[in-house]
């Protein structure tokens, strides 16, 4: 069963069964395969060089809309041309941090470097941004329904499962921020 992510002398130190490593694995590469953009023949290097992508769109999946939002709510054409300078180099931001997460897995003590910790942050915030949007979670009393939801025996479906897995990943993020907290306490 794991662990709380805790601070100590070392840094943030955690543990994961095995089970639950590769459910964060696979959680953590279903996320990079949404963000990864789709590959083009004609693509010009120069452009891509520098994260400008003429091409971007507003996605239609919901949860890559919760990854990648729009930055004004009553503007789309503005919202376009922000997305066309920054979605290219936001989704590399989130790749590389739920690839950074998914690697420290690999190694059989869990201890988080302060980097590592944000990546750790962000690649659960992003897992969890998903399922929320996968579970349809609008407000605090959706939540409060979806965390209702603790006993893995119970799981029937779907969406009892992905409430599991997210009431999961949530405990995991918020023990991670409380452990960032602390190391930046124990630093003043």
């Amino acid at each position: 069963m794991a662990k709380a992510f805790k601070y100590g002398l070392k840094g943030i130190k955690g543990y994961l069964e095995p089970a639950e490593r590769e459910l964060l694995r696979s959680l953590f590469a279903d996320v990079i395969s949404m963000l990864e953009p789709a590959e083009r023949a004609n693509e010009d290097p120069l452009a891509a060089l520098v994260g400008l992508d003429a091409d971007a769109r507003e996605p239609s999946d919901r949860a890559l809309r919760r990854l990648l939002p729009n930055v004004m709510k009553n503007d789309d054409d503005a919202s376009l041309e922000f997305r066309r300078y920054t979605e290219r180099s936001l989704r590399e931001s989130k790749i590389g941090a739920l690839k950074a997460a998914a690697l420290s897995l690999d190694r059989e003590d869990l201890v988080l470097t302060p980097a590592d910790a944000r990546h750790w942050a962000t690649a659960l915030n992003d897992v969890r941004l998903v399922l929320a949007e996968r579970l349809d979670i609008r407000d605090d009393a959706d939540a409060d329904n979806v965390h209702l939801m603790q006993d893995w025996s119970q799981a029937e479906d779907v969406e009892s499962y992905l409430a599991l897995v997210y009431n999961f990943t949530t405990w995991l993020q918020e023990s991670l921020v409380q452990a960032m907290v602390h190391s930046l306490d124990a630093r003043r």
